[in-house]
């Protein structure tokens, strides 16, 4: 399995608040730094998840969601969100768009790797009852 981690982050600080928590973990790490890169790199890289700043400038979120959850290839990527925890509008839609998980910026910043780790595992579980119903069916 991937530990390619794509991140769409473009805050050069927040990034590299980021690439120390899972770096030193043995993630590799891909930085998504325009609305053109999410679906390219999503679609090359092979990624094990997607870290998606939902409060990002540079790269419109919600548009990224609809564009993954579009794509079949796409649709099961584990998507960790992160969102000021006041945007109660922002979370409901990131979660209705397929978000994996979503937490506010605080608690992104406080427990990066155990979330990310958290929604990886939990996919690869999905997978599994997948593929065994599959085999069964």
């Amino acid at each position: 399995m991937s530990t390619t981690i794509l991140v769409a982050v473009t805050d050069i600080f927040f990034y590299t608040k980021v690439r120390d928590a899972l770096r030193p973990q043995g993630y590799t790490l891909e930085r998504i730094r325009s609305q053109d890169e999410v679906a390219e790199k999503t679609a090359s890289d092979s990624p094990a998840a997607l870290i998606l700043n939902m409060n990002d400038l540079a790269i419109d979120a919600f548009q990224a969601l609809e564009t993954l959850r579009a794509d079949p290839a796409l649709r099961s990527l584990p998507i960790l969100a992160f969102a000021n925890h006041e945007e109660t509008d922002t979370w409901r839609r990131a979660k209705d768009l397929g978000v994996t998980k979503i937490v506010s910026r605080n608690e992104f910043s406080a427990r990066t790797r155990e979330l990310v780790e958290e929604i990886i595992a939990n996919s690869s579980q999905r997978s599994a009852v997948r593929s065994e119903m599959n085999a069964e069916g």
